[in-house]
């Protein structure tokens, strides 16, 4: 049996839906509504100079440029999404080859691929079991898309690397330190290679939050001192186990409630807000306290709820929470305060002097009139295709990797009831391998769920 709760369906009410500007020089719509106390621009003090960071160009579709040819690791609900996303996000691209361990979802997309989508992938092509990303990638791929369970993203990029092929990667890329000691090192042979690399964390590629970024980096709320972010709402889909399903096939089909493959959604889903405030910020946590616990979940070895106080380098705090509970109020967004004025992406991406005058806002509507396309899931591949094709590197892996790794603290010290620091966590022997991994009987004793101050086997 499987119950489901749409992520995206919520997203649509909530943090997402924005009022919104945009970025004339990253490819964004270029109004936006400034009120109340209008500072000037001669009056703000940037954070970084411009073009110093990183503003994506966001058109309706990417450049124009060689065929690519694409493999897809991962043929479930998010990896099915991926792969039309990349699909409509220019001409010319195509996905030639495909690998699930499970053989019913290979080639059930590759018939909806044919049917809706006009792309008909050989049988030779369509390949099945643990092991079947190496037979993807060495198909003759350009780029591939992955999309498994968070668990294997690591080997997978990995071995993409390797093999000189350009990435797409949904977030979270580790869910453990030696997942992100993997990813790490993968990412600076990328970069040798002049690989293009980019990450699911969509947000990088939503119009609002970019000229969001924008903004804060050109002095509106003046230094940043501190934020809030959340990720509260329903529980996710699970499945309850079948009969004939062996462990490790139940694990992984209900895989999004399994801490060793998701990272539990700290990690799975709340990494998404963690990360908006370490790139508006650029900094990563030095030490993290959290706690957390377990309530309602049905299936699985996950908490329900964290709450963890971070400690960034620099001394000032960030606030994280995030709960899977029916029934609860819900909250989906962000909040960045500064010596001048805050931004919330709540309700609407603005920024608020210190007075509560709105000072800036971002106009949605303006956006739509002047842009096709603002689903941010396309947007982010229109813009790796473009890197691509315009022989660009971009590499984004190095940067989620460290957002996820502030998620583990989190997480780690929620489970423990001890604080965590950077460089003990980055360098520790926390790896959620199991010693029996298998499509089949799997040894699923040790998967308990966490009791904080009781030492737990990992």
């Amino acid at each position: 049996m499987e119950n489901r709760f749409s992520r995206r369906s919520f997203l649509k009410n909530s943090a997402l839906i924005g009022v919104t500007t945009a970025v004339g020089s990253a490819g964004v719509a270029s109004t936006f509504t400034s009120c109340g106390d209008k500072s000037s621009s001669s009056k703000l003090v940037p954070l970084k100079a411009p073009g110093s960071y990183y503003l994506p160009q966001l058109p309706d579709k990417a450049i124009e440029g060689r065929e690519l040819k694409a493999g897809l690791i991962g043929c479930g609900g998010r990896g099915k999404d991926a792969a039309e996303n990349f699909l409509d996000a220019a001409d010319g691209v195509t996905i030639t080859a495909l690998c699930d361990v499970f053989q019913e979802r290979v080639y059930g997309f590759r018939n909806k691929l044919k049917e809706e989508k006009g792309v008909d992938i050989p049988e030779s092509n369509c390949f099945v079991g643990l092991d079947a990303y190496k037979q993807v990638i060495d198909s003759g791929v350009d780029v591939v898309i992955v999309a498994t369970p968070p668990f294997f993203r690591p080997e997978h990029f990995r071995y993409a690397v390797e093999k000189g092929v350009h990435a797409f990667l949904e977030k979270p890329i580790c869910v453990d330190s030696a997942g992100y000691r993997t990813i790490m090192a993968a990412a600076k042979q990328a970069e040798a290679k002049n690989l293009c690399v980019v990450t699911g964390t969509q947000r990088h590629h939503q119009r609002n939050y970019v000229e969001s970024y924008k903004k804060i980096m050109e002095g509106y709320i003046g230094e940043i001192t501190g934020g809030i972010v959340y990720w509260n709402q329903n529980m996710l889909w699970y499945k309850n186990r079948e009969k004939g399903w062996g462990e490790g096939e139940w694990m992984i089909k209900d895989w999004v409630n399994w801490k060793w493959l998701s990272g539990d959604h700290i990690v799975e889903q709340h990494v998404h807000n963690i990360d908006v405030f370490t790139w508006f910020s650029g900094l990563r946590p030095e030490k993290a306290v959290g706690f957390g616990s377990r309530q309602r979940r049905i299936t699985g070895d996950q908490f329900d709820n964290f709450s963890v106080d971070f400690v960034m380098e620099n001394g000032i705090h960030l606030h994280s929470m995030c709960r899977q509970i029916n029934g609860c109020t819900a909250n989906v967004s962000e909040f960045v305060q500064g010596t001048k004025g805050s931004w919330t992406s709540m309700g609407g991406h603005r920024i608020t002097d210190l007075a509560g005058n709105v000072v800036w806002e971002y106009d949605q509507e303006a956006e739509k009139q002047q842009y096709a396309q603002i689903n941010p899931y396309v947007l982010e591949h229109v813009n790796w295709i473009s890197h691509i094709r315009s022989q660009k590197p971009i590499m984004q892996a190095a940067e989620t990797a460290l957002s996820c790794m502030a998620a583990i603290m989190g997480r780690e010290s929620a489970y423990s009831g001890k604080e965590t620091n950077w460089s003990e966590m980055t360098a520790a022997q926390l790896d959620y391998t199991p010693k029996d991994l298998s499509l089949g009987k799997m040894d699923i004793s040790g998967f308990t769920v966490p009791v904080p101050g009781i030492e737990i086997s990992k």
